[in-house]
């Protein structure tokens, strides 16, 4: 097979690669496969994923502890500590996530009206752009290591809801950022549980426990790709478009992959306790899916929020029908269910219910960046200007009703007489709770897009929105999360990475010839001063 060169990239080195790749039977069958109008687009993904893999080994996060293996090395010395070669693979890093990113809206832009048979395409696809990024090192974020850490604390006979991972000696060796140094985990017990047993089974060396910690990653992704197509089948849309623009979207391979994020696994769990919860269901199916939705809250207390929708999904009829005594009913069967798994945990981790006052506080960790988050500053600094009350106690009041203002509105959603759609609703909780916090991650945006995806198709604005938002997240992860020695100049090397990250970018919207016309703003600058265009594309494919 043939595979014609991606428009805007270095031909040579890419087809160079792309023949030793396909030297190996099992490479050429997975990329191939029976659908060869899409190879080319699962060849380019490959391509993006590996070079994210080998950029990571030069401004990826790596601990400085004893216990690791490539911080006693100089194996990796040309690639981290020589100016050029990290300057080399920033611009891998951010080359290769927007290169994904290509891959991903050709691979759209194929399957596009065939949706309902894309399945498998795009199943496939998904597997084979995470697999490079298992031997990465972390990249888009370092909150693995505060994982590892808080597990030693756990596994030490502390309290991480209480006690701080500073609290033990050599703590900034683990490769944890600051932030988390005097903060309480933001984790259920079930995770802090995981990461217990990823600390006693590495004995806290890094790189084995990185590999642990990206098993439970791709568990999550596993459990997605299972859930999206049953629920999105089952609620009328196109099970292949929903898995492609929520689970095989390079965001999630970057931030829930490459960056290791325990979001995964409860994105994960929250959908597959929705698939199993159908009207009319057993009472072992309906206590199954219950407990996999409780399971999802002791990853991340805040899908106690779905908690409510969970149970509306047990009712016949139309989604949220005002059946009160109905209501009562799987309400209470829920929080039997929830407080029977939570209680369960708690007594088994001995930590009980110490995630309900530490996930009111955890937000504290982070810096205020997110519009709300501002926006409480903001008006502390005025009230501290004009009465001396204290920028950070009006700070905190307002974010105090900004997690009110969430909860009621979550509490809207399930109490009103208008039928909302449960999975919907649950999606427009999280995005409340999300706009309200403080702090805003940009995998926040994954906890969101299965519950919509999966519920509607979207056109329009929506559609392309996304595109960009997608783009713009991944050239700001890359740029803000960078790991570079001290002695080489960071300032310049985010300047170069976000240069490079935005001219592919512009190249993508604006100047490629096949991916420019997913962006309608677009439409007059190709028809202006280009008139061979067409015909261009006509002679040379592209990907």
């Amino acid at each position: 097979m043939t595979v014609p060169e991606p428009a805007g990239a270095p031909s040579g080195a890419l087809a160079g690669l792309r023949r030793r790749l396909g030297a190996f039977p099992l490479t050429h069958r997975l990329v191939g496969g029976p659908d060869e109008e899409t190879a080319p687009s699962l060849w380019q993904g490959l391509i993006g994923s590996l070079l994210i893999m080998i950029g990571s080994w030069g401004v990826g996060w790596l601990a400085m502890t004893p216990a690791s293996v490539f911080a006693r090395t100089t194996v990796l010395n040309p690639l981290r500590v020589e100016p050029v070669g990290v300057v080399v693979c920033a611009i891998l890093l951010v080359l290769g996530s927007l290169l994904l990113v290509r891959a991903w809206l050709r691979l759209g832009q194929r399957l596009g009206g065939r949706w309902a048979t894309a399945g498998p395409v795009v199943t496939r696809a998904t597997w084979l752009w995470a697999a490079p990024l298992m031997v990465a090192f972390p990249v888009f974020s370092r909150d693995v290591y505060s994982y590892l850490s808080q597990g030693r604390l756990l596994h030490a006979g502390l309290n991480p809801y209480e006690d701080w991972i500073s609290e033990l000696p050599g703590w900034f060796m683990q490769g944890a950022d600051s932030i988390w140094a005097e903060s309480p985990s933001p984790y259920g017990p079930l995770f802090l549980l995981i990461a217990r047993a990823v600390w006693f089974l590495t004995g806290g060396s890094p790189e084995p426990a990185l590999l642990l910690f990206r098993l439970v990653s791709v568990a999550g992704l596993a459990l997605c790709l299972w859930a999206v197509p049953r629920l999105a089948r089952r609620f009328g849309t196109d099970p292949g478009w929903s898995v492609w623009i929520s689970v095989a979207n390079p965001l999630f391979a970057l931030y829930m992959i490459a960056g290791i994020h325990n979001d995964s696994l409860m994105v994960g769990l929250l959908l597959a306790g929705f698939v199993l919860l159908t009207p009319g269901a057993s009472r072992g199916r309906s206590l199954a899916g219950l407990v996999l939705v409780s399971l999802s809250i002791a990853i991340k207390p805040l899908t106690v929020l779905a908690l409510p929708f969970a149970g509306l999904l047990l009712l016949p009829g139309a989604p949220g029908s005002p059946r009160w005594g109905s209501r009562v009913k799987v309400w209470t069967w829920c929080l039997l269910v929830a407080g029977a798994v939570l209680t369960g945990m708690g007594a088994l981790t001995g930590l009980w219910f110490g995630w309900i006052p530490a996930m009111l506080t955890s937000g504290d960790a982070a810096f205020p960046y997110a519009p709300f988050g501002i926006l409480g500053l903001g008006v502390g600094w005025a009230v501290d200007a004009m009465a001396g009350a204290g920028v950070r106690t009006v700070a905190d009041l307002v974010y105090t009703l900004g997690k009110v203002t969430a909860i009621g509105f979550t509490a809207w959603l399930a109490l009103t007489r208008r039928p909302v759609h449960p999975v919907l609703a649950t999606g427009l909780a999280l995005l409340a709770a999300v706009l309200l916090a403080p702090i805003i991650q940009p995998w926040y945006l994954l906890w969101v897009l299965p519950m919509f995806a999966v519920v509607r198709r979207w056109r329009g604005w929506p559609v392309w929105t996304l595109y960009l938002v997608v783009m713009v997240l991944v050239v700001v992860g890359v740029v803000d999360q960078l790991s570079v020695a001290q002695w080489i100049s960071l300032f310049w090397v985010r300047v170069i990475a976000a240069v490079v990250g935005l001219a592919y970018m512009v190249f993508i919207v604006f100047l490629d010839p096949k991916t420019s016309t997913l962006f309608p703003f677009t439409a007059q600058w190709r028809s202006r001063g280009r008139p061979h265009a067409t015909t261009r594309q006509t002679n040379q494919e592209t990907l």
